[in-house]
């Protein structure tokens, strides 16, 4: 079972640009852990300097014991202190329900049967009846 864990920063002003540079490159090499499933970033639509980070994971030990420590972190956690308000808010979740938006034309698209893979079987005649 997956678990998510988001976590809401309240970065200095001053610290935003610095903040986005260590974060980023960790984000970049996190997603290629082979417990990683997805990774989103927020910010607040009133407070540019508020973030929410939601992070997949399919292995709560694995976060626990081996991601926290990996070297690509360890730049981003030493600056913390320096680059926040106040600690950092972590919240784990389980999943509930996912839903996404439903898009007709690729909906439609992935439901038609590739006609260039499959072999050229026999063409039907006007007098073969029904085909069902």
């Amino acid at each position: 079972m997956s678990e998510t864990y988001v976590i809401t920063f309240r970065v200095r002003p001053a610290q935003r640009a610095r903040f986005l540079a260590l974060l980023n490159p960790v984000l970049d090499k996190m997603r290629h852990e082979r417990t990683f499933r997805y990774a989103a970033l927020h910010v607040d639509l009133d407070d540019e300097n508020r973030f929410q980070l939601h992070e997949t994971w399919t292995d709560r030990q694995d976060v626990l014991e081996v991601q926290l420590k990996r070297p690509y972190r360890q730049a981003w956690h030493a600056a913390l202190d320096k680059l926040l308000e106040c600690p950092r808010d972590i919240q784990s979740w389980n999943l509930l329900r996912s839903d996404a938006a439903a898009r007709s034309g690729r909906a439609a698209k992935s439901k038609q049967p590739n006609w260039r893979s499959r072999s050229p079987g026999p063409k039907p005649r006007k007098n073969d009846g029904d085909f069902n």
